[in-house]
This record gives C-alpha cells, sequence and structure tokens, in this order.
C-alpha cells in the first residue's frame, strides 16, 4: 500500500514512476532507511520512528508525508464478514468505541502527552522522538476526529487500487460499508 499511495502521488504531480525515476522494491521492509544512509538513493519512503531518526541523525529530511499530499486514505481499515456483524453488534461497537476514544484522546492532548502515554509501546525510542513523531502527526492533522469511513475516501482508495492495476472492478460503497457503528461511537 506505501509504494501504491506513493505512485498516485507522484502521477498526481505530474511525474511518471516508470517513466521518471527508478523504484527499487528489492529492499526488505525494515532495512530501507538503513539501505537509504549507505546508497546513492535520493530519496526514500519511511514510515515512523525511521523517518525521524534519519533527520536527527543527519542521513536525511522529511520532504513530504504521504498521507498529507494523497488525501485522506483509510490506511487502516478493519473488516468483518456480514455474518460476524450480524452475529456480534457489541463486540463490533465495543472496539469501535475504544477507537473512537483514542482518536479523542490524541485530538485532545498535546504531542508531549501523548508521547508519554504510548512511550511504553516503543522502548527503543527515545521519549523525545516518539514527542517529535507525534507532533508532526498532530501538525498534519493526521488523526481523524472519528472513524467514519466515508464515501470519498472509499473513492480515493479505490482510485489509488485501480491506477495501481489491483482492482479489476469498482464496488460501490454502500455494498461494503457501514458507519453505524462509528456513528454512534461519536454520540
Amino acid at each position: 500500500m506505501p509504494e501504491m499511495v506513493f505512485e498516485y502521488i507522484l502521477k498526481k504531480n505530474g511525474i511518471d514512476p516508470a517513466a521518471d525515476l527508478s523504484i527499487d522494491q528489492s529492499i526488505s521492509f525494515g532495512l530501507t532507511a538503513a539501505a537509504f544512509t549507505n546508497s546513492d538513493a535520493d530519496y526514500t519512503v519511511e514510515f515512523e520512528p525511521f523517518a525521524t531518526s534519519l533527520e536527527l541523525d543527519g542521513s536525511g529530511y522529511v520532504v513530504a508525508s504521504l498521507g498529507t499530499d494523497s488525501g485522506y486514505v483509510p490506511y487502516t481499515a478493519y473488516s468483518a464478514k456480514k455474518s460476524y456483524l450480524e452475529a456480534h453488534p457489541e463486540i463490533i461497537q465495543k472496539f469501535t468505541n475504544a477507537i473512537q476514544r483514542g482518536l479523542d484522546y490524541v485530538n485532545s492532548h498535546t504531542a508531549e502527552e501523548i508521547a508519554q502515554t504510548i512511550q511504553p509501546q516503543f522502548e527503543e525510542t527515545p521519549l523525545e522522538n516518539i514527542t517529535i513523531i507525534v507532533g508532526r502527526y498532530k501538525d498534519q492533522d493526521s488523526w481523524k476526529g472519528d472513524t467514519v469511513f466515508e464515501k470519498e475516501s472509499f473513492d480515493l482508495l479505490q482510485n489509488i487500487l485501480e491506477e495501481a492495476g489491483e482492482l479489476p472492478e469498482r464496488v460501490p460503497y454502500e455494498e461494503l460499508v457501514t458507519t453505524a457503528y462509528s456513528e454512534a461511537a461519536k454520540k
């Protein structure tokens, strides 16, 4: 998915990923930052904390955000079979409520407060780095206010998948998405 979003952004900006540049897909996901610092590559697409680590050690700079430049792509989504939704609506609602509480927290606390809260999950990353990362996410407005999967985002996701050659046929939003749990969690 990261590469599909990256290529979508390139195309959106008049760059043909196949003709205008070379994308090396042979590097293992967790090793791209190390490969960037030890090769002649001009750019790398990184997740955190690697992007900030490259910046802090002077090996590179974060010049753009795929999340900001692509539009809101529902990068992390949760799926369940219709039969499961019908059999366990209370579990789905509790799960959605928990995600909403997390969004409420990150949207109402400072980068410092959030970093302190999540730091135990990232023991290998210094608190100062986590604070920088969270601050960047807050500055970019990375966290939505709710879990509602809007039709516009669904269409964008399908556009990206279609342009990447991964979606043979578009699917109507109404057939795949329910926002009932998200709407209830917002209240």
